[in-house]
């Protein structure tokens, strides 16, 4: 079964310096029907303006990933963990028994532009971890990346939780299948478009996906895409 969440529904905020999208319930939005998916409980669509940002505050028992896309942002947490995050970074942060951190958008002049992303773990009260890195997806198109997994194959980040995060940078004319691991996933297009089981979804838009084998994604025009293989 496939279900569309359409970008345009989703939780906003705009506080002048932050301009979020909610795909899911969070802070002040609340909607019943969109509380998470499977392990998937955040993920945020935050622009945030010139040397403005969120200051220290405290997280536990929660993983928690933020895929760059445009601009940067510096970070610094209570772990020694901190370095500037530029697009085509992740970086991952398992919060367990308690970690505090900043982030700040490094630039004075250009606006940040990225998605944070909470996971639930599959084990609480672990010791709190910071990793960042860059990833292959742009110079290699048209094909899925690995970024996090809770087995740490293939050189991505070792989570704990139940789910895996890819990512593909599809080049006009593309198509790209994933087989499941499990029966559910999450698609989330970063930007561009890309058609799907004949319809097409643009930047923002959401996709869950259950008792699904498989999914084959092709774009005409280009597009940039996270997929969730979750449990």
């Amino acid at each position: 079964m496939l279900t569309i969440r359409p970008a345009n529904e989703r939780g906003h905020a705009n506080i002048g310096w932050l301009d979020a999208f909610y795909t899911f319930s969070f802070a002040n939005y609340y909607d019943p029907k969109w509380m998470g998916f499977r392990a998937l409980r955040v993920i945020n669509d935050d622009k945030v303006a010139p040397g403005r940002g969120f200051g220290r505050h405290p997280h536990n028992d929660m993983e928690i990933l933020t895929y760059m896309i445009a601009g940067s942002l510096s970070h610094n947490d209570s772990t020694g963990g901190s370095g500037a995050l530029l697009p085509g970074e992740l970086q991952h942060m398992s919060a367990g028994t308690g970690v505090e951190h900043s982030e700040q958008n490094a630039s004075s002049t250009v606006e940040s532009h990225s998605l944070q992303i909470w996971i639930e773990p599959n084990t609480t009260g672990v010791e709190p971890q910071y990793q960042q890195k860059r990833f292959r997806v742009s110079e290699e198109p048209n094909q899925f990346h690995l970024l996090a997994s809770k087995d740490g194959r293939d050189n991505s980040f070792r989570i704990h939780a139940d789910a895996e995060l890819l990512a593909a940078d599809l080049k006009p004319g593309a198509t790209v299948t994933h087989s499941f691991k499990a029966d559910y996933g999450w698609l989330h297009v970063v930007r561009g478009e890309v058609s799907v089981a004949g319809g097409t979804l643009k930047a923002g838009d959401g996709l869950a996906l259950s008792k699904e084998k498989s999914l084959t994604l092709s774009t005409e025009t280009g597009g940039e895409v996270l997929l969730f293989d979750l449990e």
